[in-house]
């Protein structure tokens, strides 16, 4: 019995079934972000300080960060239709709950909800770009699903904040929530994980565990070990980890109290700065995928200038004399953001090389840790900096200068390892010829 392919041939219906796990992807976003333009709404609607404002985000960072290499194990496990089901569920349950809240407490409830939902989106749409498409189009089509994903955050900001200023906070949320139920019914109807023909191997029944460890335990310990073992896992990891989080923080929560509390400016005009930062985000991702696809050697070079420019840009409008940047430099941050999401991308092209097919969502679940751990760790320390020093955003913003020398040290330990490892498996194996002399003994 012959194998089946490994690389899928693309076409027309891989971008029909690809399109319709982006839409759910598109929506889980807007659900997500949708806290990012309410959030001066949500400490008056909850009474609550900065804070405890943070918590709401910082939960449901948790909890989605908490859910990536389950949701990996899940992805490899079960396929992507199950579990971009199960997640369309829980998130549109969760922005349903958090619109109805009465309370704090239920609100974070249903957060913690909706980050759950939102955890098993994104590595199934990877999932989906691996099955259906060729290894080749990797880097671009990983790239277009964070583009699809930043429009969703432009819906958050252009379409989701005035309705919340013009109708109210239970009309806006509940609201967005039918957009869960309507992408749904494709997904239940015409969404498969891969191409007949192109499945994965099933998995051999005594495999299922090591060292005489068999079932469900087994598997997980091994997909979870051996993901980890590949240097290239923990480099995407701490590429994640260092360029995705500034934006994230941004956009998330602190962007729109930043702007309007400490650098003065009316709702609109920094709601115009966020819409900034996702339309950068998604120009810039086109220009990414390109690059990276076409040169492959540009990857930790782009990651590096992605971080040293953002660094740069954050240091001159905080460092800025004077209460407040002028507006040419808060545009120039906004736009440089930008990169942040289209650079993070950039650990998912070091985690899926060094990867067999069956482990690619438990490596893809770990590398998105990393810029979710970032983000939480940021949105918390921001958050309590406020607190603790009178609501000074210029030390309380300077955080995030600490995990990126953490993250940058990191990469630059790792890099060498994991480049060298992908060069060994990508090289084909030497043919020898009659002529040849007998190979020398090995030596480790």
């Amino acid at each position: 019995m012959s194998a089946a392919p490994l690389d899928p041939p693309g076409g027309r219906k891989a971008v029909a079934v690809w399109s319709i796990g982006v839409a759910v992807y598109f929506v889980a976003v807007i659900f997500r972000t949708s806290l990012g333009v309410a959030g001066l709404d949500a400490a008056d609607r909850f009474h609550v300080n900065a804070s405890a404002l943070a918590t709401f985000s910082l939960l449901q960072l948790l909890v989605y960060a908490g859910m990536q290499i389950p949701v990996g194990l899940m992805v490899d496990r079960l396929g992507t239709k199950k579990v971009l089901t199960l997640g369309a569920v829980l998130f549109t349950a969760g922005q349903v709950g958090f619109a109805l809240s009465p309370s704090y407490g239920t609100a974070l409830a249903a957060r913690a909800l909706l980050g759950c939902g939102d955890a098993m989106t994104f590595i199934s749409v990877l999932r989906l770009g691996t099955r259906w498409f060729p290894a080749r189009r990797g880097p671009l089509m990983a790239q277009l699903a964070g583009l699809v994903g930043m429009a969703g955050n432009l819906v958050s900001t252009l379409v989701l904040a005035p309705v919340l200023h013009g109708l109210g906070w239970v009309p806006a949320f509940a609201g967005s929530a039918v957009a869960g139920l309507v992408v749904l019914v494709p997904l239940v109807l015409f969404l498969r994980d891969h191409p007949e023909g192109y499945g994965p191997a099933a998995p051999a029944r005594g495999a299922a565990g090591s060292g005489g460890s068999g079932g469900s335990g087994g598997f997980v310990r091994r997909q979870i070990a051996d993901s980890w073992r590949e240097p290239g896992t923990k480099l995407g990891l701490w590429v994640h980890f260092t360029t995705q989080f500034p934006a994230m923080v941004f956009l998330l929560l602190w962007g729109m109290p930043f702007l309007v509390e400490a650098q003065g400016l009316s709702r609109t005009t920094a709601g115009g700065l966020l819409t900034l930062v996702v339309a950068s985000n998604m120009g810039f991702g086109l220009l990414y995928g390109q690059i990276v696809g076409r040169r492959q050697s540009s990857r930790i070079p782009l990651a590096l200038a992605t971080v040293a420019t953002t660094a740069t840009l954050w240091g001159a409008v905080l460092l800025y004399p004077g209460d407040r940047a002028p507006m040419w430099l808060l545009v120039a941050l906004c736009v440089v953001l930008g990169t942040c999401g289209p650079a993070s991308m950039i650990g998912f092209d070091f985690a899926r090389p060094a990867n067999p097919p069956e482990r690619q969502g438990t490596a893809s679940g770990i590398t998105n840790m990393g810029g979710f751990l970032a983000s939480m760790t940021t949105l918390l320390a921001v958050g309590v900096l406020l607190d603790a020093t009178g609501e000074d955003y210029r030390i309380a913003f300077s955080s995030v200068f600490v995990l990126q020398v953490l993250g940058v040290s990191r990469i630059l330990s790792l890099r060498g390892r994991a480049l060298a490892r992908e060069r060994d498996r990508r090289a084909p194996a030497p043919v020898a010829s009659h002529d040849d002399p007998a190979p020398a003994p090995a030596t480790a």
